[in-house]
């Protein structure tokens, strides 16, 4: 073995369990922290912001958990990417590794400034302090659009709880206006915003990249190396949440827990490509201990191996007539 491989198969040996079991404390953590905060809620931004400032303490300790979870992140995505280029070499881009590190911290931040701003946006509408930029005509007007839509009937048992449904719509759109500006001008809301959307795009990145080089060179199997891409175009969509059941699983291939075992390319300390289909069935269909193929029958000619009459006295392969096209004609009688 080369010292090189001997180097790859150390390191992975003296970090994989770490690892594993940091991946498998991200997890945790994150659904820990989704756990959390789903005592706030509501049917809409108003409702939510009065959840919020009543659940102060549950949006504070699910940002922090939040951020924990999404930094403890960094550490599987670096060690697949680097497990893959340590197999792949100069085919991979290895400047791609600041994405792959970079991503996750950006979700960390994201999360603990989406906490304080919606601290903050909470304790303002609690304040009466946010102002409505909507219009008493437009509110009006979106009612009676909404009565229209809905009927009188439903219409009324959503909005009973004013001197009448149409006068505590156009309330209750005005509050929703209030809580949307608390939202929009919390003084962190924009910065939270962008780290979201840099780490939304990092994650996809270094899903895809990575996932797509470790199937390649036998790493993942082509289930899990495709899943992995595709969960990392959900997480691009907002859909951060799904890509769990990736690290979950890479979890227990680091930690040795996997039914059926890593792959090959693991204990070989090199790339393993995964047969493709046709070198599959080619493989299948190979003659057994020198055996004749599948195409081999009985009736072939080979060396030292006479043809078989054919019927007419003749030795031609095939059974057929020597000069002739195959099968005598028959002459037609006269009637």
């Amino acid at each position: 073995m080369s010292r090189r491989k001997e180097d790859v198969l150390a390191w992975e040996s003296r970090w994989s369990l770490p690892a594993g079991l940091l991946t498998f404390a991200a997890v945790v953590i994150l659904i820990v922290s989704a756990i959390v905060i789903a005592n706030v809620n509501g049917t809409g931004e108003a409702e939510l912001l009065i959840s919020a400032h009543e659940h102060a303490s549950s949006v504070t300790i699910s940002s922090i958990l939040e951020g924990i979870g999404f930094l403890l992140l960094a550490v599987p995505l670096y060690f697949l990417f680097r497990a893959a280029l340590s197999r792949a070499g100069a085919k991979m881009k290895s400047q791609l590794v600041g994405v792959i590190v970079v991503a996750p911290i950006f979700f960390a931040i994201s999360g603990v400034l989406n906490g304080i701003a919606t601290n903050e946006a909470a304790d303002t509408f609690h304040k009466g302090e946010a102002k409505s930029t909507l219009s008493a005509e437009k509110g009006a007007e979106e009612c009676r659009a909404q009565e229209r839509e809905k009927g009188a009937k439903e219409f009324g048992e959503k909005y009973n709880s004013g001197t009448s449904p149409l006068k505590d719509c156009e309330a209750q759109e005005q509050e929703e206006s209030k809580a949307k500006n608390a939202l929009s001008e919390a003084s962190l809301r924009n910065a939270a915003t962008g780290f979201g959307l840099a780490g939304r795009i990092g994650l996809a990145v270094a899903l895809i990249y990575s996932c797509l080089w470790a199937m390649r060179v036998g790493l993942l199997t082509r289930f899990w190396g495709s899943l992995g891409m595709a969960l990392g175009v959900a997480a691009l969509l907002l859909l951060v949440q799904f890509s769990l059941i990736f690290f979950i699983y890479f979890a227990l291939l680091l930690v040795g827990k996997l039914p059926g075992g890593r792959p090959p390319a693991w204990a070989a300390g090199e790339a393993i490509p995964w047969p493709t289909p046709g070198e599959r069935m080619a493989k299948e269909l190979e003659p057994k201990d020198g055996g004749p193929g599948p195409d081999d029958g009985d009736d072939a000619p080979g060396p030292g191996k006479a043809p078989k009459p054919n019927g007419n006295g003749s030795s031609s392969p095939g059974g057929s007539t020597p000069g002739g096209g195959g099968t005598r004609r028959k002459r037609k009688r006269r009637n």
